[in-house]
């Protein structure tokens, strides 16, 4: 049987890492001891540098988790399995978010207190937050009867959330992965780190471990230039000495009278060089190609009076959401409904295909034995008990507003949106969502009040999560592991740090303030751009403004477009990720596509041809892993030094 370019892509970046034939339960009482360590020492140094910095632990989190484990099992003549290594790297994850569940709390707070929601903060409903004038937010604690209706929607919303995306994500995986076979690019780069560690572990180093040292020493330098010096003299200088700009050079207005209303820079971290090593060539170049076409086409759409919005001055950020708003978020919406018409499209013909060759008739094919599948009845079951939960609150809650938007939200279009960002990175990486769907129905339903935008609306998108199954399933990592340590591990203990430590903070003084730089200066701005949504359905008035944004003719014009592009490819026999690569570039900032591109051209001319293609497919997801970890131990060095430094600046002597 002759394939098809795109079938052949995809079996390529598919072979990076085979799939397992064994599968071992990697939760046990390490994994239970590193759960603790990270709620009760990880989560509360994440929240500090959220406040500070407005950054969070992330990537840091995981990998100096797992390094500080495999050391300690290391010594004590022990050897931490694979399996193991990523169900702490999963649980690290899970829990070094910027502070858990309650931060919505004291987010919400701040807000009913600023100057921005002053014209409509009694409008604010009280399962969200207390009044201003309430004991609870003039006494700061969440131990108050005026929290608990707040605090409910919080549990519901948890175990609902992680009911959903468990049922949403697993079902997507056995679409994507089981019966398209599609690559998930990204998915080995977790699953070769957790393997490298596991060798160390072992004392049994092969190739991964050396180069997944390699990419540690390289992601520990520039790690030092990137995060260490900007941390480390924050805290001892007035200013901190940035040796690169963070996130990338600005140089839009610098480009202004030759590229007008073009946003133009480049982004300096040296992971973007990484990722197109490892992202599928024709992606990259369909990002680059996309870049190119938004420095060409935004002076054209300018002079012609498209892009009205922009004005002289306007720095990246402010380009971008201008000519977002005249044009390439409508013309983006269109190029993402042919993606997933496409997807729908290819997903149909998967399923044909297989069913002629006799891989499975009407029916999902069987998991592989010892996987710890659980059956689809169950994972169904948890997508129409967490959907049906959203929507009676949002209707008990919410009066008013028609109920069927949120059964389209529910059982329509998050399965529709999902099911196109889980084919979008299972073949590119990269994520794909439609833009402002909720806000746009809010606005054109013609719903007066604020509470709807506070409301369990079930619309999500759990694409993302089939990437996530792939690497449980690469790691060789049974289903069922990660089922005990949401259950048993995760929930409970994010709860009760988040509540704990958000506690005692807020106690210590109010959030924001001059304790904490970046809450202090931009949540006024994300106050800002909040109250500006929420006044567009409390003030009619301000409701007009957004019905321009939405261009059907220019929706009509990227669709058009996106299916044009994938029929001709096809038909040329050319590589058709070209147009999902272009799609996902398409309106957005090209600063990063510079350094993709430069890593995509290097990895494919030069690394590849010196070690081997395929040696080269398989050295590229451990060294971006080994990136990440280098990066992550200077990041979490440097916090730890900002801790100790402050503490020291607060005694009386």
């Amino acid at each position: 049987m002759t394939l098809s370019v795109e079938e052949k892509e995809t079996q390529e970046a598919r072979g990076v890492m085979e799939t397992p034939t064994q599968f071992v339960d990697g939760f046990g009482w390490r994994t239970v001891l590193g759960a603790l360590f990270l709620g009760f020492v990880m989560m509360p140094g994440s929240m500090y540098l959220n406040l500070v910095a407005g950054e969070s632990l992330g990537a840091a989190a995981q990998w100096v988790t797992i390094i500080l484990f495999t050391e300690v099992a290391r010594r004590s003549y022990q050897v931490l399995s694979r399996q193991e290594i990523y169900v702490l790297y999963y649980v690290a994850g899970a829990m070094a978010v910027a502070g858990g569940p309650f931060f919505g709390l004291i987010w919400s707070q701040y807000f009913v207190q600023s100057d921005a929601s002053a014209a409509f903060r009694t409008q604010i409903p009280f399962w969200a937050t207390p009044q201003p004038e309430s004991q609870a937010i003039l006494n700061r604690t969440f131990f108050h009867h005026d929290y608990l209706a707040p605090i409910g929607m919080i549990v519901i919303g948890q175990i609902m959330g992680r009911a959903a995306w468990f049922g949403w994500g697993y079902m997507l995986f056995r679409l994507t992965s089981d019966v398209e076979r599609l690559p998930f690019p990204m998915a080995p780069v977790a699953a070769q780190g957790a393997t490298a560690l596991a060798e160390a572990s072992a004392k049994t180093e092969t190739w991964r471990w050396r180069v997944f040292s390699i990419g540690a020493m390289i992601g520990i330098v520039f790690g030092f230039i990137y995060v260490g010096v900007p941390t480390v003299t924050g805290t001892i200088l007035v200013r901190p000495i940035r040796l690169l700009p963070i996130p990338f050079i600005d140089l839009t207005q610098s480009t202004e009278k030759i590229l007008p209303a073009t946003p133009m820079g480049i982004t300096t971290s040296l992971g973007g060089i990484l990722a197109g090593f490892v992202l599928p060539f024709w992606v990259v170049m369909g990002g680059f190609i996309a870049a190119m076409l938004t420095i060409v086409a935004n002076p054209i759409l300018y002079r012609v009076g498209v892009l009205s919005t922009w004005q002289p001055g306007m720095d990246t950020i402010n380009t971008v959401f201008a000519n977002s708003i005249d044009f390439w978020l409508s013309f983006g919406i269109g190029t993402g409904t042919a993606i997933g018409f496409i997807g729908i499209y290819k997903a149909v013909q998967a399923v044909r295909s297989s069913r002629e060759r006799g891989f499975f008739k009407f029916r999902l094919p069987p998991p592989p034995a010892g996987r710890g599948d659980i059956p689809v009845w169950v994972a169904l079951t948890l997508m129409f008990v967490s959907t049906s939960t959203y929507i009676v609150l949002s209707s008990l809650l919410i009066h008013g507003f028609p109920i069927y938007f949120f059964l389209i939200f529910g059982f329509i279009w998050t399965p529709f949106e999902s099911f196109i960002n889980a084919r979008m990175i299972g073949m590119t990486s990269r994520p794909m969502s439609f833009p402002f769907i909720r806000e746009a129905t809010f606005i054109f339903s013609g719903y007066k009040g604020v509470d709807i935008w506070y409301a369990p609306i079930p619309i999500s998108n759990y694409g993302n999560q089939a990437q996530f199954f792939r690497e449980v399933e690469l790691t060789g990592t049974k289903i069922t592991s990660i089922i005990k340590a949401e259950v048993l591990l995760i929930l409970p203990i994010v709860f009760f740090c988040s509540l704990l430590f958000w506690s005692l903070l807020w106690r210590m003084g109010p959030i924001p303030s001059e304790m904490y730089p970046y809450a202090q200066k931009m949540w006024r701005l994300d106050a800002m751009n909040r109250a500006l949504w929420q006044s567009s359905t409390a003030n009619p008035e301000t409701a007009a403004r957004f019905k321009g944004i939405i261009k059907f003719p220019v929706m009509g014009i990227g669709l058009a477009f996106a299916l044009a592009a994938y029929g001709t490819l096809t038909s040329l026999g050319w590589p058709v990720m070209v147009i999902y690569g272009f799609i996902m570039g398409v309106g957005e900032m090209p600063h990063g596509s510079f350094p993709t591109i430069t890593g995509a051209l290097l990895g494919r001319y030069y690394l590849s041809k010196r070690f081997g293609e395929e040696n080269w497919r398989r050295y590229a997801p451990v060294l971006l892993a080994g990136f990440s970890c280098g990066t992550g131990l200077i990041a979490m060095s440097s916090i730890a030094f900002a801790l100790l430094q402050t503490s020291v600046k607060q005694l009386p002597y």
